[in-house]
């Protein structure tokens, strides 16, 4: 007899209670709820075991999904970065934003890890190598990272977000020397000569080479001279802007603008310059990318590039999944469409005025 005031806690169904109902073995529930391929069993029976399992709602144990279909049920996101900078970074957010909708739709499971290049290389492939993973969703690639040939040869399926050029790596990202090169055009459009640029990362990443590239390129088209005292690197946070963009004005060089390849990036460089007396506009043109959600309030309100962040995790995860189906695409490498995005920080509303 129960004391006065507790309830008993409602059995869990099990698969046997759902053979039992369905009339018939219990292992014929798990090939079916499980999708086993190859099984001989009838179309009519199969949809007796789904309606029946609806029915008394069923939810198959996680373990035991994975042991029938000898998969973790478990796909990795790894973040290749400093994990200092990781809790302040709003691109980040977007992209546990995407990849955790996919997962959530197909029933999976998200593992994150975050990898620091400089003392953990190659940590992800005990990920792989101990099952925890079915597969690798790998954000921001690297021109030295070995591990991923290793992944290769050992056919996990592995989609880059971002790319590695002359590789065939299945991937999703954006023509990152294309939109850093739109970004630069529409500084020297605004008559900005002595532009400066601190990247979002050290160029061992390829989208901080890439974009890097499309600076150098802007300038070649504008016939300015490229000049290595006005390039600095960050490292994907607001203190590597600021201090980047603190080391380039204490230098004494002569700039009225600066291309920051990243919002991030962008917000600490932009600190710098109010602190040594700077304005922006009027004195440094500033122009980011990504737009972050903070960009468009930041004081004046930031031009800069559009990253697809959301849709480039969407597009990701659908594609890992497609390979863990059997099922990959034709296309290896998917890209996505940037544009420029102009507010107070470029000066334009300025070069607006003057020309009323």
């Amino acid at each position: 007899m129960l004391a006065k005031g507790l309830t008993l806690k409602p059995k869990r169904v099990t698969s046997q209670d759902v053979a039992d109902q369905a009339g018939v073995s219990r292992t014929t529930v798990s090939l079916v709820l499980n999708d086993v391929p190859g099984t001989q069993i009838s179309a009519e029976t199969r949809q007796r075991v789904i309606a029946t399992a609806d029915r008394l709602g069923y939810v198959p144990d996680a373990a035991a999904r994975a042991l029938a279909s000898r998969r973790s049920q478990i796909i990795g996101l790894v973040l290749t970065r400093n994990p200092h900078s990781i809790a302040s970074d709003g691109f980040l957010t977007q992209v546990l934003d995407g990849c955790l909708e996919v997962v959530h739709q197909h029933g999976l499971r998200l593992l994150i890890d975050v990898i620091d290049p400089q003392h953990q290389k190659e940590a992800y492939l005990q990920l792989v190598k101990a099952k925890h993973i079915d597969g690798l969703i790998l954000s921001g690639p690297r021109f030295d990272d070995h591990a991923l040939q290793t992944l290769k040869e050992d056919d996990v399926p592995v989609v880059l977000m971002g790319q590695i050029p002359e590789t065939d790596f299945y991937s999703v990202d954006v023509d990152n020397r294309n939109a850093s090169r739109t970004a630069v055009q529409h500084l020297v459009k605004l008559g900005h000569t002595r532009i400066a640029l601190i990247t979002n990362a050290d160029p061992t990443y390829t989208a901080a080479s890439e974009r890097l590239a499309g600076y150098r390129e802007a300038l070649e088209v504008a016939q300015i001279v490229y000049e290595d005292k006005l390039v600095r690197y960050g490292d994907f946070d607001v203190h590597s802007g600021y201090n980047q963009m603190s080391d380039l004005l204490d230098s004494g060089v002569t700039i009225t603008a600066a291309f920051v390849a990243s919002d991030e990036v962008a917000f600490g460089a932009k600190a710098a310059i109010r602190e040594h007396g700077f304005r922006i506009p009027e004195d440094i043109a500033l122009v980011g990318y990504d737009n972050l959600p903070l960009a468009k309030y930041m004081e004046p309100p930031l031009t800069t590039i559009q990253l697809p962040a959301l849709n480039l995790a969407l597009q990701a995860c659908e594609l890992l999944i497609k390979l863990l189906e059997g099922v990959p695409p034709r296309n290896k490498q998917v890209l996505l469409d940037t544009h420029l995005v102009v507010r107070e920080s470029c000066g334009a509303h300025l070069k607006n005025q003057e020309n009323l």
